[in-house]
């Protein structure tokens, strides 16, 4: 019984413990410190940080470099 008791202790204190923030593209975004930080970290040790994590730094990334992705207009070419 005592064993029982210290195993739901054990779980519930685990399942209690703090979550780690998530964190989003567009707070990524506006953060570019902390997204160069995990940018190097994603570099390094993906599979430490996991890839839901890293896809949004790379979302991130690609969102601060390439703006709402203006869509490519050419220029009317003039007619003779």
């Amino acid at each position: 019984m005592k064993m029982i008791t210290t195993l739901m202790i054990a779980v519930l204190l685990t399942a209690c413990g703090q979550s780690a923030p998530t964190e989003t593209v567009e707070s990524l975004a506006a953060n570019p410190e902390r997204l160069k930080e995990l940018r190097k970290q994603c570099k390094a040790d993906r599979a430490k940080l996991g890839d839901a994590l890293c896809n949004a730094v790379a979302e991130a990334t690609r969102k601060r470099f390439m703006g709402n992705g203006t869509p490519y207009t050419p220029e009317p070419t003039p007619k003779d």
